[in-house]
């Protein structure tokens, strides 16, 4: 464990009950908006397959320089 860590958990264990629930949320927020970022990169990476006919052509070709 990390000081950073130990500091941390010292200074969650001093708060008043009902604070912890409000920790708890907040971390399950962080938590849940960190493996909500992987989906939208998942997603974008598949799609480049599906898209490299319409994003690489000669019409096009111009806009690759700008």
């Amino acid at each position: 464990m990390t000081v950073t860590e130990q500091v941390l958990i010292e200074k969650i264990k001093q708060l008043p009950p009902q604070r912890l629930a409000e920790v708890e949320d907040f971390v399950d927020f962080l938590r849940a908006r960190k493996g909500g970022q992987r989906l939208p990169q998942a997603a974008a990476m598949a799609s480049e397959v599906s898209f490299a006919a319409v994003w690489e052509n000669e019409d096009d070709a111009a806009y690759d320089l700008l």
